[in-house]
């Protein structure tokens, strides 16, 4: 009779180590999986995750990221993590409190951007603090500046924006220091904008090495 095979066990010691996966469930087909695939790495292993919109609401995604990263090796014990990212949309100030305290319950990191992701875009440009209206209106400056003038959701424009990343880091971490100067909640509508996609990126850039 065939021997059965052995469970895998992250308990155990005496081991081959393994590269350390990072999950990243986002809303978006196009844009976040066309950034984020360029920090895959013979170190660290990143699986983008995008989800269908039924699951739009931030709650949702973030419940959703449980049922399919059961279908996938997951071991926090060796590093692993899983990252939910999303922008505020429509949702409620209390839908998207309840995401961050399931995310919170389940070990799950958040990267959230207020109107949206292009805003992390625009920060490698220019620092910006004034409300902005929605996606199309970051993506009107990105156009009308000069800085990515042929934009669209599908377009790769992870080279044009490399060069200014570190800016775009610092700018993204003031912007939070100031809300919370402000008692503003990060995860709130109110924090107009704001994204802390720049806390995934430097995890992914330390796994770079």
């Amino acid at each position: 009779m065939a021997k059965m095979r052995k469970e895998y066990n992250p308990d155990r010691p005496a081991r081959r180590k393994r590269r350390p996966i990072i999950y990243i469930i986002c809303e978006g087909k196009e844009t976040e999986t066309l950034y984020f695939k360029h920090f895959r790495s013979r170190n660290c292993l990143v699986d983008i995750i995008p989800i269908s919109s039924k699951h739009k609401a931030a709650e949702h995604l973030v419940k959703h990221a449980k049922s399919l990263i059961s279908q996938s090796t997951f071991y926090p014990k060796d590093g692993d993590q899983l990252w939910c990212v999303f922008d505020c949309d429509d949702n409620k100030n209390a839908e998207l409190q309840a995401a961050m305290e399931y995310a919170q319950k389940h070990g799950y990191q958040i990267a959230y951007s207020n109107p949206s992701f292009e805003y992390w875009y625009l920060i490698h440009f220019e620092k910006r603090n004034g409300h902005l209206k929605d996606s199309d209106a970051v993506i009107e400056i990105l156009k009308s500046r000069s800085y990515l003038e042929s934009y669209e959701k599908s377009s790769d424009v992870f080279d044009k924006l490399l060069p200014h990343q570190a800016e775009a880091i610092v700018r993204a971490k003031e912007r939070v220091e100031q809300l919370g100067r402000d008692l503003t909640p990060l995860l709130s509508r109110d924090s107009n904008p704001v994204t802390t996609v720049y806390e995934l990126v430097e995890y992914l850039n330390s796994k770079q090495a």
